[in-house]
């Protein structure tokens, strides 16, 4: 057997699923592309998490779209974090192209334009479904992370939360949180103090500084009502396509704070939410978090530990999070040993530092007798990858470098009209766009604060009207007697009693 027949039946072997699975294109050897090498992931170990990586250009975007969309046609509901704002063509079928049918012909397999169901979300102002969660959904512990609280703080903010559930006291936005914390050093200390203890105005005030920095990224428009329910990303068509939610953050790039929130929230709702699912034929979920070193790169290391428990516990809900970055290096260790599916597009060596980066991304990867991986990694074209996954039983398989099958959808964004069109006619607009402010905590203890002001208020009016009583009392009295001794010792008072007394003597 030649050395080209032994890589088609190692490739052809190793990734030959059982069951239903999606077919990424096929094995490269020497330059060489050999249809009958197809690379198909089984769709069984879709929830095993993955990776997906390369350096701008390479074709990690057209990657994504690629499983998602086939993801979707096999009935797996998707949500895609488009940081780069790239993803939504999607909802549109592919024009179609030369490049496209040459590759398609190599592949020998047929291209066939569709598009995918598509909702549009947002956490900002843009044009979207709006997603939200309120401040009591985060809790005390998962808040305190997110701003990097020390464990004095966080203790702090353990007894305010306490003291709002003991009061029915909602907090729902940051403002009713902002409003607490001002409250327990302040106008409420004392009640506060009697029943959970002193609260320091050291600590009160760094909280307070770390919840203005959330807020004024971004935060005070993801945190309130209505509550966005993760059920919603679940939701399939009447013809049992998944739908591709695509949550646009072209605006956050710059506020790895509120991604980070924004991720670890909606993960810890899903874990808590979500059924266990056991070994399913299907995930319930897929997740794709491009740019994913937006997460990683100014997070604590509080906040790194609760996303690596989470991504180790959330595959038993049938949820599959990918991560697309530049480097593998992007992502912590202990969150890379979880990722078993692995596509590896090129990587530039340009400097120093990054050939010893290429060095230790091929170390990420299976040793194979028909590859120099780290060679590989430098020489792989646009549309081409490393692959390694995993088969139905969680075992890897071979290293497989792949041309792959291009996107059935369009490769480019959606019009301005497009988008609007596909924004007006969802289902969930209605549900999420309207903005409620039900009466919480910043109301309730304003309107305490007030009736407490207006009763001290009262009381002193009170005390000054008695004083004013006393004095005008004592003024009366003074008056009274100094007109009674005036008329007694008056020159007219005593001529009439001395005639009298004349009178009375004759």
């Amino acid at each position: 057997m030649s050395k080209k027949e032994s890589f088609v039946k190692h490739i052809a072997e190793g990734y030959k699923p059982k069951g239903d699975y999606i077919y990424l294109g096929a094995g490269m050897y020497e330059g060489e592309v050999f249809s009958e090498a197809a690379v198909k992931i089984p769709l069984k170990t879709m929830n095993r998490h993955g990776l997906i990586a390369g350096a701008t250009g390479t074709g990690k975007s057209k990657t994504l779209q690629i499983i998602s969309e086939n993801l979707s046609e096999k009935g797996v509901p998707v949500l895609l974090m488009d940081v780069k704002g790239d993803l939504s063509g999607i909802a549109q079928p592919a024009e179609g192209a030369d490049f496209i049918d040459e590759r398609h012909k190599l592949l020998n397999f047929p291209f066939t334009p569709k598009k995918s169901p598509v909702e549009i979300l947002t956490l900002s102002d843009q044009d979207g479904i709006r997603l939200r969660a309120t401040v009591s959904e985060f809790g005390p512990v998962l808040l305190s992370r997110i701003l990097n609280l020390t464990s004095t703080q966080t203790g702090i903010l353990a007894i305010i939360f306490k003291y709002c559930d003991d009061h029915k006291l909602p907090l729902l936005d940051l403002k009713d949180l902002k409003k607490i914390v001002q409250y327990s050093t302040q106008e409420g200390k004392d009640d506060i103090q009697k029943d959970y203890g002193r609260i320091s105005p050291a600590s009160t005030g760094a909280i307070l500084r770390k919840i203005v920095s959330l807020e004024q990224q971004g935060g005070d428009k993801f945190f309130g009502e209505r509550s966005f329910d993760v059920a919603d990303l679940l939701r399939k068509t009447k013809d049992g396509l998944g739908i591709v939610n695509i949550l646009r953050l072209t605006d956050i790039q710059d506020k790895p704070s509120l991604f980070s929130t924004f991720m670890l929230s909606l993960l810890a709702e899903i874990y808590t939410t979500f059924p266990e699912k056991g070994d399913s034929d299907k995930p319930e979920l897929v997740m794709f978090i491009d740019e994913a070193h937006l997460i990683f790169d100014q997070a604590s290391e509080a906040l790194l530990n609760q996303i690596e428990s989470i991504i180790k516990l959330i595959r038993s809900k049938g949820v599959g999070i990918y991560f697309v970055t530049q480097n593998p290096a992007d992502v912590p260790e202990e969150v890379l040993g979880q990722l078993g599916l692995k596509i590896q597009h090129a990587l530039r060596a340009f400097t120093a530092k990054d050939r010893k980066a290429i060095k230790l991304a091929a170390e990420n990867y299976p040793i194979s007798e028909f590859y120099d991986t780290k060679n590989m990694l430098t020489s792989l074209g646009i549309g081409e990858a490393l692959v390694s996954a995993l088969d139905e039983k969680g075992r890897p398989s071979p290293l497989a470098a792949t041309m792959l099958r291009a996107p059935m959808s369009r490769m480019d964004i959606l019009s301005d009209l497009e988008l609007e069109e596909l924004i007006e006619n969802s289902d969930l607009v209605e549900k999420y766009n309207e903005e409620l402010d039900r009466e919480s905590a910043y109301e309730i203890l304003n309107k305490k604060i007030e009736e407490a002001e207006q009763e001290e208020a009262q009381e002193k009016a009170k005390s000054e009207r008695k004083v004013v009583s006393k004095t005008t009392s004592r003024k009366k009295k003074s008056s009274t007697e100094g007109a009674i001794i005036k008329v007694l010792t008056s020159a007219t008072f005593v001529r009439g009693v001395l005639g009298i007394l004349n009178k009375f003597l004759k």
